[in-house]
C-alpha cells in the first residue's frame, strides 16, 4: 500500500511539472521566436540603412525614459529574476516581458552592441511567473516555475536545449545545482526550442548554423593547450564582467538622471563607428562569429568587441552579455589558433563557449551547449577549457544576483597552520 501511495505521489508530480513546464515552454518559446523575428528585422534595416547609428543616443534616452517612467520595478532585469528565486517576495511584473523586448529591438535597430539572452531570460521568467498567481504556487513551486522559464528563454533564443536545461540551474549559485527543478527545466527548455522550429516557417526564422570542420585527436599538447586557451578565456571572462559593472556603478555615481547615461554611450558607440570606419563591432556580430570559425580574422577583434560591448551595457543599453562574449570568445580563440598550434577554428570553437563560461560560472551549460551546436566529438576540448575558464574568472560574474554556493576549489591551507 505504501508502495502505490510513493508512485501516485510521483506521477502526480510528474504530470504536475509536466503540464507547469509545458505551458512555460509555450509561452517562452512563442516569445523567443517573436523576438528573433523582431530582431532580424531590426538587424536588416540596420544594415540596409548606416544613417542609424546617429540616432542610436536617441534611441537609448527613449528607452531609459520608458525604464525610468515605468520600469523601474523590473530594471533589475535577469538579477530581479534570480533575487526572485533565491529570496521570494512579490510576483515579476509581466511589464518585464514587453518593456526588454523593446528596448533590445531598438538598441539593435539603431546600433548597440548588445545580446538576446538577456531578453529571453527575462521574458521567461516574467511570463512565467504568472503562472504563480494563477495556479497559487508556493514558493518552493515559484522558485522552480521561474527557474523552468530561464531555461526556456535561454534555451529557445539559442536551439541549445540541454544547455539552456542545465543553465536554468546553474546559474543561480556558484558551484551548486538545485537537482529538484532538474524536470521541470528540462522540460521546458526542450518544448520551448520545439515551439520556436514551429514557428519557423511561418515567421522565416532559423538558428544560426555553426560548423568546425576539423576536431584534431587528443594528444598531450592539444590538451595542454585546452589548459592554457582555457586561462586566457576566463580571465577575459572576468575582466569584460568587471568592466561592465565599473563602468555601470561609475555612470550611476556621476550621472543621475537615467535616461542621461545611455544617451551618451549612444553618442560615443557612434563616434567610435565613424572613426573606425566600420560597423564590425555593433549589433549581434553573427557573421563575424561564424568566419572566426572557417578563417583567420585580425587579432584585435575581441577587443574592438570587449570595448563596444562594455559601453553599450555599462551605459544602460539592453539585450544580453552573452552573444557578444560569443564573439569576444570566438574571435580570440582564433587569435589564439596560430600561438597554441591549433586550428583556428577549434579554438574559435572553445573561446566561443569557454568566454562565456567563465564570465556566468556556467562550465557545465557552456560545454553541453558546445556540443549541441559544433558536435559531441569536441566535448572533451570544450569541458577542459570551460572548467579552466571557470576556475580563472574569478567569484564575481556577469550576473551579480549570482550567490556563492561552494568555493570553485579548496582553499589553500598552510603546513605551519595544522
Amino acid at each position: 500500500m505504501h508502495r502505490l501511495s510513493a508512485l501516485t505521489d510521483l506521477l502526480k508530480h510528474l504530470l504536475k511539472w509536466l503540464l507547469l513546464a509545458s505551458v512555460v515552454a509555450v509561452l517562452a518559446g512563442s516569445a523567443s521566436a517573436a523576438f528573433l523575428f523582431a530582431l532580424d528585422w531590426a538587424t536588416r534595416t540596420r544594415l540596409a540603412h548606416a544613417w542609424l547609428i546617429w540616432l542610436l543616443p536617441v534611441a537609448g534616452f527613449a528607452v531609459g525614459w520608458l525604464y525610468l517612467r515605468y520600469g523601474s520595478s523590473v530594471e533589475g532585469g535577469a538579477n530581479l529574476l534570480i533575487d526572485e528565486i533565491h529570496d521570494p517576495k512579490k510576483i515579476i511584473p509581466l511589464r518585464m516581458a514587453p518593456l526588454v523586448l523593446g528596448g533590445t529591438v531598438v538598441s539593435h535597430l539603431f546600433g548597440a552592441s548588445v545580446g538576446r539572452e538577456g531578453t529571453a531570460v527575462q521574458m521567461g521568467g516574467a511570463l512565467a511567473d504568472q503562472l504563480t498567481r494563477m495556479f497559487r504556487l508556493n514558493n518552493e513551486d515559484r522558485r522552480i516555475i521561474l527557474m523552468a522559464g530561464i531555461s526556456a528563454g535561454f534555451a529557445s533564443v539559442f536551439g541549445t536545449p540541454l544547455a539552456g536545461a542545465l543553465f536554468g540551474l546553474e546559474v543561480l549559485a556558484i558551484g551548486r545545482l538545485r537537482y529538484e527543478a532538474m524536470l521541470p527545466c528540462l522540460a521546458a527548455a526542450v518544448i520551448a526550442d520545439q515551439v520556436v522550429l514551429l514557428w519557423g516557417p511561418l515567421l522565416h526564422i532559423a538558428h544560426t548554423h555553426y560548423a568546425v570542420p576539423l576536431t584534431p585527436a587528443i594528444s598531450a599538447w592539444t590538451l595542454s593547450a585546452m589548459v592554457i586557451a582555457g586561462v586566457l578565456f576566463g580571465v577575459t571572462g572576468k575582466v569584460f564582467a568587471q568592466a561592465t559593472h565599473g563602468l555601470s556603478a561609475l555612470m550611476k555615481r556621476k550621472i543621475t538622471y537615467a535616461p542621461l547615461r545611455p544617451l551618451i554611450g549612444g553618442l560615443v558607440v557612434a563616434l567610435a563607428v565613424w572613426l573606425l570606419g566600420t560597423d564590425r563591432y555593433i549589433g549581434l556580430g553573427i557573421p563575424t562569429i561564424v568566419d572566426a570559425l572557417k578563417e583567420p580574422l585580425p587579432a584585435w577583434d575581441f577587443l574592438g568587441k570587449m570595448a563596444f560591448t562594455i559601453v553599450s551595457l555599462g551605459t544602460g543599453f539592453k539585450g544580453g552579455e552573452v552573444t557578444p562574449l560569443f564573439f569576444i570568445g570566438a574571435t580570440l580563440g582564433n587569435a589564439l589558433g596560430p600561438l597554441l598550434h591549433q586550428p583556428v577554428t577549434l579554438l574559435a570553437a572553445i573561446g566561443f563557449v569557454a568566454v562565456f563560461a567563465g564570465a556566468a560560472n556556467t562550465p557545465i551549460a557552456s560545454t553541453l551547449m558546445a556540443m549541441e551546436l559544433f558536435g559531441a566529438e569536441i566535448g572533451v576540448y570544450a569541458a577542459i577549457a570551460c572548467v579552466v575558464a571557470y576556475l580563472f574568472s574569478g567569484h564575481a560574474g556577469i550576473y551579480r544576483a549570482q550567490r556563492g554556493g561552494h568555493a570553485k576549489r579548496t582553499p589553500h591551507k598552510d603546513p605551519a597552520d595544522t
